[in-house]
């Protein structure tokens, strides 16, 4: 099981790939559990998840964790095939309950909401590190390596 999660070889690519979703991934759960970057913060983004959208509070309370901790353990390369899993479902739940009309993102302001490309591109950037790995400068590399020998 230790080998499944956490082997990985030293390729640049998943590198690259876990370094840019993080980035891109941080701020939205910055924003859900600080108040970062202009957000709710945690109470504004349960009232969302609980009163808006009608999730139970404890999956709103899971989303903003992994929205938030997900792309740290991505950016260390800790049990990113872990994490990458979380992420999907996470935003394949997005694209089920919320932005099933579009497609495209909203550019010209003549959509109701957002489309759904941005998740999209998400669970495909998690699909490949899921098969990958962590690669290069991971702590992943060097626990897959050190292990179950």
């Amino acid at each position: 099981m230790k080998r499944m999660i956490f082997s990985t070889d030293q390729s640049l690519a998943p590198f690259l790939l876990r370094l840019f979703l993080a980035l891109v991934l941080f701020p939205h759960g910055a924003q859900k559990l600080l108040g970062w970057f202009g957000g709710a913060g945690f109470n504004g983004s349960m009232d969302y998840f609980t009163e808006k959208v009608h999730l139970p509070w404890g999956i709103g309370f899971i989303v903003i964790m992994i929205e938030f901790f997900g792309p740290l353990a991505l950016l260390l390369g800790f049990a990113v095939r872990l994490w990458s899993v979380a992420i999907a479902v996470v935003m394949a739940g997005i694209i089920l309950t919320h932005f099933t009309d579009y497609f495209f993102m909203n550019w010209f302001g003549n959509q109701k909401t957002e489309g759904m490309e941005f998740f999209l591109l998400v669970i495909g950037m998690t699909g490949a590190l899921i098969y990958a790995g962590a690669g290069r400068f991971s702590i992943d590399a060097v626990y897959g390596r050190t292990g179950d020998r």
